[in-house]
């Protein structure tokens, strides 16, 4: 926990309000998204595009159908990038 202005908020809680504020998800859109991915079967089409969607109409970023189409398929071929750099790169193609 770090301390912050006399009152202990979590590291959890500041990245998530770093989120809310560079975007139009809250905490609770983001923590839903996590608990749906749980258990999710990546290797399913209709599971990975669903997510796919459901991103990005939280975060208010329409993709066209190429995009959508290029990142499912990434997905479901394990082309998943490693770091934050590589994944940003995929949606900006």
């Amino acid at each position: 926990m770090k301390k912050q202005g006399g009152v202990f908020v979590s590291k959890q809680n500041n990245i998530f309000d770093q989120i809310a504020s560079n975007s139009n998800i809250t905490p609770e859109e983001i923590m839903k998204i996590a608990n749906s991915v749980q258990n999710a079967d990546f290797s399913d089409e209709k599971t990975v595009r669903k997510l796919v969607k459901q991103l990005a109409k939280m975060a208010d970023k329409p993709i066209s159908k190429e995009k959508e189409e290029k990142i499912v398929q990434s997905i479901l071929n394990n082309k998943i990038p490693k770091d934050m750099n590589s994944l940003g790169n995929l949606f900006k193609k």
